[in-house]
């Protein structure tokens, strides 16, 4: 139970943290931390949380990121639908607290995006679904790359959430304009559960995409880089 409360908690800050700063402080006034800030502040999220709990649960806060750790022998798959479970209860409670901060302004109309993923008509600056899929799932691939790379017994002790956290920064940097960068199912259902409508339906993309990636990245480790 202290691995599960670890990956709820710390998918509900990574959540809170990332999209909240997207929604709140992304454009405000008019000179706010911009997209450059948001991606910071995703980073931010992990490497906290990285530290203050990683010791207890590993640290995933991503079903896709439990799905490649399973890839590469470093996960158990019975241990799979308790951590995801708790990943999606962490992600959508963090959303609901998103929600009523937002809805107590006093000019507030409606929540728009919510900070959702999407592609399109829903894309930040208008890519095709080919476009976020293989942004999506290359991204992905390559933060499991360092999550792993950076967790191995060979790398250097105590820095892997500093990696992290930078490495799933500069994977925002990347692909906000893509997709509003997703890598990570559970902050994609929690925000698209909320905005509904047509970032439901697109929804299935930010499962498979990262998922697939995550696999792939364990098959590679596994199979490349692991010590034999």
């Amino acid at each position: 139970m202290k691995k599960l409360f670890a990956e709820f908690f710390g998918t509900f800050w990574l959540v809170f943290g990332g999209c909240g700063s997207a929604i709140f402080a992304a454009g405000y006034p008019e000179l706010g931390i911009g997209f450059a800030g948001v991606a910071l502040a995703f980073g931010l999220t992990v490497l906290t949380m990285a530290f203050a709990v990683g010791h207890i649960s590993g640290g995933h806060f991503n079903p896709a990121v439990s799905f490649g750790l399973w890839a590469g022998g470093k996960f158990e798959a019975k241990d799979l639908i308790g951590y995801i479970v708790a990943q999606l209860a962490g992600g959508l409670v963090a959303a609901g607290a998103l929600y009523l901060i937002v809805t107590g302004k006093s000019d507030f109309e409606t929540i728009g995006g919510f900070a959702s993923n999407g592609y399109g008509a829903l894309s930040p600056d208008g890519y095709s679904m080919s476009s976020a899929l293989l942004a999506e799932f290359l991204l992905t691939m390559f933060f499991l790359l360092i999550i792993l790379g950076s967790t191995n017994e060979r790398a250097p002790k105590g820095f892997a959430p500093i990696a992290i956290g930078l490495g799933l920064t500069l994977i925002h940097l990347i692909s906000i304009p893509i997709t509003n960068t997703s890598v990570n199912p559970a902050r994609s259902t929690s925000q698209a559960l909320f905005a509904g409508g047509a970032y439901v339906s697109q929804l299935w993309l930010f499962w498979v995409a990262p998922i697939g990636g995550a696999i792939v990245a364990g098959i590679m480790h596994k199979a490349l880089f692991d010590k034999e």
